[in-house]
């Protein structure tokens, strides 16, 4: 609800497409630079608790916000700046909780459903929480949207005080952060699987994850809505991400999920390139499901993909490189995003957003076409060689 409220209200005063991806940048680069001390936090310190901290600091920044809003009397500054102190507690607040995911789970096989699962609450609450948004924008105003979100953290840490964990232990740690970060970028250089999934979900990040950032021009300009028309755009992007975590839940245990990935980058480059120029507003939100769907492959199968593969004791600094490939290039594609879309228009934009899926998935095929090559050169090498009898 916060996220659709603030890019409503920020468009509302600016009708700028620019200051929407200036938004995205404020309220996720500072997780770009912090979210690596964040990695060393949690692997050094008890996740649980950073977790607590994080959210009730999150609670702190939405009660701010709804106050601001409430008081009628804030500039588009003042909005940014709530966002930059969002962004810092997600540093330390992603590593925490998609490394404590693992504690919780007793048998480590069922972890990608865990994970899958995990995904589809989050993507339940973008289902419902943008609808519920844009109803109340335009019933009840803005500050009852940022009053709700900071009434729900309640529930949140009320949740977090309720759970039982094992027991938390210390381990000494006798290199200094900067020696901790360097050996978390020496283990991903010598695993490439690890590696290779990183750069994909960065490009993914860069240029086409900021589509989301035009969406309130789609709701405005193109279909002449409302705020309930972008809750319900939002909403539909959340229907095909539900979807998507859904599916990858359901799937059984040695599923090829390097190939999901793949086919569903495809799917999500597709779904945006017939949605950039649709003016039919019901085809429009079956495209921008299908892209949803789609999109929740790169985020939910890239930290299956680490989480099933990384060793313990790096797993929260790899998760914190995951969080800066994932956070940190966003709010990049997002200025490069508002930019372009100055000079080249926003449905142009969104169509190339498309087509940069579609490329890179293709790059995801190339490798996996290497990758199988390797193992058939491998298994030539190992096999006996059979003599004929004389």
């Amino acid at each position: 609800m916060q996220k659709t409220a603030v890019s409503w209200v920020i468009y509302s005063l600016s009708h700028s497409t620019f200051m929407l991806g200036l938004t995205l940048f404020c309220s996720q680069f500072p997780s770009f630079l912090l979210s690596l001390l964040g990695g060393v936090v949690s692997d050094r310190y008890n996740r649980y608790r950073v977790l607590l901290a994080t959210q009730v600091a999150s609670m702190i920044q939405a009660i701010l916000l709804a106050v601001l809003i409430l008081l009628k009397h804030y500039e588009v500054w003042e909005i940014l700046a709530l966002s930059v102190m969002l962004g810092i507690i997600n540093a330390f607040d992603v590593p925490a909780r998609q490394s404590l995911v693992y504690e919780m789970v007793e048998d480590k096989s069922d972890l990608p459903n865990a994970l899958a699962l995990n995904s589809s609450m989050v993507n339940l609450s973008r289902l419902i929480g943008p609808a519920i948004a844009g109803l109340i924008l335009e019933g009840l105003g803005d500050g009852a949207c940022f009053l709700g979100n900071a009434i729900s953290f309640i529930a949140v840490i009320g949740s977090l005080l309720m759970m039982k964990l094992p027991k938390y232990v210390s381990k000494p740690h006798p290199k200094n952060v900067f020696g901790e970060l360097k050996d978390g970028f020496s283990y991903i250089k010598r695993t490439p699987s690890i590696a290779f999934v990183l750069v994909m979900l960065a490009l993914i990040s860069l240029m086409v994850l900021p589509f989301s950032t035009l969406i309130p021009y789609y709701a405005r300009d193109v279909f002449k809505g409302t705020a309930t028309t972008f809750g319900i755009i939002d909403s539909f992007i959340g229907l095909g991400a539900f979807s998507g975590a859904i599916f990858l839940a359901s799937l059984k245990p040695g599923a090829n999920l390097k190939k999901i990935l793949f086919i569903n980058t495809l799917v999500f480059g597709a779904g945006l390139v017939l949605f950039s120029h649709e003016q039919s507003y019901p085809l429009a939100l079956l495209f921008v499901t299908i892209a949803g769907f789609g999109m929740m492959s790169q985020i939910t199968v890239s930290n299956t993909l680490i989480q099933t593969t990384v060793d313990q004791n790096m797993r929260g600094r790899v998760i914190s490189f995951y969080a800066m490939a994932f956070f940190g290039m966003q709010p990049l594609g997002g200025l490069l995003v508002g930019s372009i879309s100055k000079w080249v228009g926003t449905t142009d934009t969104l169509m190339g957003e498309g087509i940069a899926a579609l490329l890179i998935g293709l790059l995801h095929w190339r490798y996996l076409h290497r990758e199988k090559l390797k193992k058939l050169r491998k298994k030539q090498l190992v096999e006996p060689v059979v003599v004929p009898a004389a």
